[in-house]
């Protein structure tokens, strides 16, 4: 379905076309015309799927169609990342109307405090607040929500996985009872239904490619022990040479300090972000990776979800994470708005389990990389099927033709000093 077929304002649709976009992804959809028709939603769907626009757009509309008196939208989202980028998009899809909205958020300067205080109490069209600084300033006299029509819920899961459930619930109670309530969730565990029988009524419910990758990301997994970690690494970059962007996740930040410093010591344009930056050094890592001036970026999980960088080519665990669900968003920084990407998992003998599970999640079980012989001994596969044959690091299946991720073709190998060059991603 085109965007003109979703009964939109004509500034939203000018934006829509000069941003680049044409047709709506399924959760745009379905969710835009239900919005609308101001219903509450709960939706299950992974990053990538297009869910900011699916609420930011319907309530645009309105906003356009039926000015508001004071604050009219809470947004609440779990990082600050991602408040500032569903903050930027709201920018961009208002560019030609007069709508006003700000992020709130804290790790900023007192500055921000400030702008951020100045934003509640002149009642912002849209405000997006992570939990914990939103209730600093509501315990401050800040914000009034009394002319409220609309709360979104972003990353649900992932907020209750913070433990921020206390904090929701307390903001809850200073806003009006009758009010659309749209709630978005990666996955849908008991406690998100909770929560949702709490707070929505009679909701529409949808649940797109849930804890699925998406298709077009080939996923690989290298069995190596702790000490070869590094030098895998380092062989796994080296055989892509013509991949401008890539982004190596760690499940402690304590790693990714030690891992950026051996990526410059190779000579690797690389640095890392985690919860221990404070904010401007945070938003100045990520334009440097954003501009391309820096071609590796390490991160921990803190922002998986709250990242949107387009064109990242490659995507590296140097760990498996804790928990099966975030290796999906994880990987699903890459192979965004239908280009390709890679995802490798270094895997040690710890991990196996941990790997196990996520490939029960997502349904599938993933090619193994053969470290070369000058690396040693490596890990043996303990877990599923122990005939399991791992295939040599230096042959990899071609992408053309693939059925899915992670569907290698034997047939279709060739060396990897001959990797074909990806093609260019589609102008956005």
């Amino acid at each position: 379905m085109k965007f003109t077929e979703l009964n939109l304002n004509e500034s939203l649709l000018d934006a829509i076309s000069y941003m680049g976009f044409d047709e709506a992804t399924p959760i745009q959809e379905f969710a835009i015309p239900r919005i609308l028709e101001n219903k509450d939603i709960i939706a299950c769907a992974q990053t990538g799927t297009g869910k900011t626009a699916a609420f930011v757009l319907p309530i645009l509309h309105k906003l356009i169609e039926k000015p508001a008196h004071g604050t009219n939208t809470l947004i609440i989202v779990p990082t600050r990342e991602l408040a500032i980028q569903i903050n930027q998009e709201i920018q961009g899809f208002s560019y030609f109307a007069s709508i006003g909205s700000a992020a709130v958020y804290g790790g900023g300067d007192g500055g921000d405090y400030a702008q951020q205080e100045s934003a509640l109490k002149a009642g912002a069209d849209i405000i997006v607040a992570t939990p914990g600084r939103l209730i600093s300033h509501l315990a401050m006299g800040n914000g009034n929500f009394k002319h409220l029509e609309h709360l979104v819920l972003d990353e649900a899961d992932k907020m209750l996985d913070m433990g921020f459930l206390d904090d929701i619930e307390r903001i809850i109670t200073h806003l009006p009872k009758e009010r659309e309530t749209l709630m978005f969730s990666a996955t849908m565990p008991p406690k998100i239904r909770s929560l949702a029988k709490k707070i929505l009524v009679d909701p529409a419910e949808i649940s797109l490619a849930i804890s699925k990758p998406a298709e077009k990301v080939v996923q690989h997994v290298c069995l190596a022990h702790d000490a070869q970690k590094n030098a895998a690494l380092k062989l796994i970059i080296d055989r892509h040479p013509d991949y401008s962007s890539i982004l190596i996740f760690t499940s402690a930040k304590s790693k990714v300090h030690e891992i950026v410093r051996d990526l410059r010591k190779n000579g690797y344009a690389s640095r890392g972000i985690s919860s221990d930056l404070d904010q401007e050094q945070r938003e100045d890592v990520l334009m440097g990776f954003r501009s391309k001036r820096t071609r590796i970026l390490v991160a921990t999980d803190v922002i998986s979800r709250g990242i949107d960088i387009k064109e990242i080519n490659m995507v590296i665990n140097f760990d498996v994470p804790h928990d099966a669900e975030d290796y999906v968003h994880r990987i699903g920084r890459t192979a965004r708005a239908n280009t390709e990407g890679e995802a490798y998992t270094l895997v040690n003998e710890k991990d196996m389990q941990k790997m196990h599970r996520i490939e029960q999640l997502i349904e599938m079980e993933l090619p193994r990389l053969q470290l070369p012989e000058e690396f040693g001994p490596t890990p043996e596969w303990r877990t599923g099927d122990p005939n399991r044959k791992r295939r040599p690091f230096n042959n990899r299946p071609k992408k053309e033709g693939e059925k899915s991720s992670g569907e290698a073709k034997s047939k279709n190998k060739r060396p990897f000093h001959k990797k074909k060059k990806p093609k260019a991603p589609p102008a956005s």
